[in-house]
């Protein structure tokens, strides 16, 4: 016979449960909510929606004339006198669909994301150590809506596209929930009995994850500046690995932030970094906890990364396809959600109510 703590342990269990799968699910929401977005970069379709209409801007155009309107607001804006003027309303429609279906995704990840925990906090399945957390990925998610906003603006009046700071605003903003969901999920998820291999281990796994973190920010830079199509070899960057010719003086330190063969020689760069920061993990788990748990996933986040260059490797010399952009960065975000799960991992687990730790035989 059971006792009430097992009776309440066994609820809380399957109460976890439940919020992880939802946790999880809301992620690959979010994750195809980010590729969307990149279509929407690539595709040159960010500002052919001219205004923020979080409520009625829901249904798109239903009618000939409807499509005439939002055409019209089009043409007032610096992108079409300059880069589209005398776009057919098939060419319009084609961007138009593209920005409408990233709005559309981004309200529907705030209804998958409300509703159940609503419903979650009001039935009483919520640990009540998640519940700030939780609340404050709600905040971000609304915040996120206004950066996207925000985003957009800077393209309407002087540009004739957005700004690559506001975008890369907008991006870091997207991989930080996601890094935020799977952080408290992963923190409910049952954990291997296996000892992290050493105490600065942790540490490592955490810069591993700063370090993904930092090259999505570069390539969101590379993005917004074009930069993937100023050099289009590898290694090499015209004549040697630095693109000293391209430098400008008159730009100094912003040349890393502005210039786009320097922001694409940084981006280059960083993977570098990660590359041999995360080798230096693997080698280290592997050392003093081999065959681990931890080592093997390990392993795992170390062919991710080395998924994630080869793609990049395929995107730059083929001239930025989109099929190979898109998957380039959602694999960025994969291997960012795998990062912070396996830095979770060598935090620990979230104990339950009664201070035993969540450990799966």
């Amino acid at each position: 016979m059971q006792t009430p703590d097992i009776r309440r342990a066994d609820a809380e269990l399957r109460h976890r449960a439940q919020v992880r799968g939802w946790l999880y699910f809301t992620a690959l929401v979010l994750l195809v909510l980010v590729t969307v977005g990149g279509a929407t970069r690539l595709t040159d379709s960010g500002l052919s929606i001219t205004e923020w209409a979080p409520i009625h801007g829901v249904i798109p155009p239903l009618t000939e004339a409807q499509w005439e309107e939002e055409l019209e607001r089009y043409r007032q804006i610096p992108e079409y006198q300059v880069v589209n003027r005398g776009m057919s309303m098939a060419e319009f429609q084609f961007i138009y669909w593209w920005e409408w279906g990233h709005r559309f995704l981004a309200r529907a990840l705030g209804l998958v994301f409300a509703v159940p925990l609503a419903f979650f906090w009001l039935t009483g399945r919520l640990d009540r150590r998640v519940k700030l957390p939780l609340l404050g990925l709600l905040a971000l998610g609304g915040l996120q809506g206004f950066i996207g906003w925000w985003m957009v603006s800077s393209g309407l009046t002087e540009r004739v596209d957005v700004s690559h700071y506001r975008l890369a605003v907008h991006l870091c903003m997207a991989a930080l929930i996601l890094g935020w969901i799977v952080w408290v999920a992963r923190g409910l998820a049952p954990h291997a009995r296996d000892l992290k291999p050493t105490a600065r281990s942790s540490l490592w796994a955490g810069i591993v994850a700063g370090l993904v973190f930092v090259q999505i920010y570069l390539g969101a830079l590379v993005a917004g500046l074009d930069a993937g199509w100023v050099f289009n070899e590898w290694p090499m960057m015209g004549e040697g690995l630095f693109p000293a010719v391209m430098w400008e003086p008159a730009l100094g330190w912003r040349n890393w932030v502005e210039n786009p063969a320097i922001v694409q020689f940084a981006h280059r760069t960083g993977a570098y970094v990660l590359l041999a920061v995360i080798v230096g993990h693997v080698w280290s788990c592997w050392r003093w906890a081999p065959g681990s748990t931890h080592a093997r996933r390990a392993m795992v986040l170390l062919g991710l990364v080395l998924a994630q260059a080869l793609v990049g490797i395929v995107t730059l010399v083929m001239e930025v396809p989109l099929f190979w952009a898109l998957v380039h960065q959602a694999l960025a975000f994969f291997t960012l959600a795998f990062a912070v799960a396996h830095w979770r991992a060598m935090v620990g687990p979230l104990p339950l109510s009664n201070g035993r730790r969540h450990l799966h035989a």
